[in-house]
């Protein structure tokens, strides 16, 4: 199953320069920080989730990257462009070598059943 994106052939030629560039020096530091660390943390200020991640990494003493754009009162359009490439609508957003592994929760589940040392090994 794959999720559904908008083709192209679907976007009108006058904005599709401002839809494939939307913000997209936020996506190429992501990408940039996913190439140099295993697992990164994309997060924002004040929101308790980020932390939560961060924190559970640090007891399964996993190395992580850490990158924070913004907080509730500011970033939000920055931001919107990360949930827009990832299709994934909350933060943070963990990668593991590469892969979105979904938010705080889902990489506490991960580690709880091992699979995160799995995907690292």
């Amino acid at each position: 199953m794959s999720r559904s994106v908008l083709d192209e052939s679907r976007i009108h030629s006058a904005v599709r320069d401002t839809v494939a560039h939307h913000h997209r020096h936020m996506v190429d530091q992501v990408e940039e920080a996913i190439a140099k660390h295993s697992v990164l943390v994309v997060g924002m200020a004040l929101n308790p989730m980020p932390k939560k991640a961060r924190a559970a990494l640090d007891a399964a003493g996993v190395a992580h990257g850490y990158l924070e754009f913004g907080s509730y009162f500011n970033s939000w359009r920055e931001r919107n462009a990360l949930k827009m490439w990832t299709g994934w609508p909350t933060f943070p957003m963990v990668f593991v070598r590469g892969i979105l592994v979904g938010g705080a929760t889902d990489v506490q589940a991960l580690i709880n059943s091992g699979e995160l040392k799995k995907m690292l090994a």
